[in-house]
């Protein structure tokens, strides 16, 4: 049995193209996304993560707060999910200190706007 996915918006689909570019090892804010897609909101990038039907294929995992913290993941803001979050970061080489913090700023993409 198929399961067929929803369609996603405009805003949708620029916001899952920019994360395509994210390299594995790498993060980006919430904000430093909405920015680099002339976004006004990193809410609405938020919004668009919780939706994204493509995971892992579009990395949302690699989108973390200003604050350098996780951050959300599936829809959620704590618990098995952000775990996981924690452990695919990880595997790729991203670590977080014991308050939830990135531990290594170089860890974090730029796009060169």
């Amino acid at each position: 049995m198929v399961t067929a996915r929803r369609s996603t918006t405009i805003f949708e689909s620029r916001v899952y193209a920019a994360l395509r570019e994210i390299p594995q090892g790498k993060v980006v804010t919430y904000a430093a996304l909405a920015h680099h897609l002339n976004c006004r909101s990193a809410q609405a990038v938020g919004q668009a993560l919780k939706r994204n039907p493509f995971a892992p294929e579009v990395p949302c995992h690699r989108v973390i707060r200003t604050d350098g913290s996780l951050g959300g993941y599936s829809g959620k803001s704590r618990g098995v999910r952000v775990e996981r979050k924690r452990r695919i970061l990880a595997g790729e080489g991203v670590f977080f200190d014991e308050a939830g913090r990135l531990c290594d700023s170089s860890r974090l993409w730029s796009w060169a706007d």
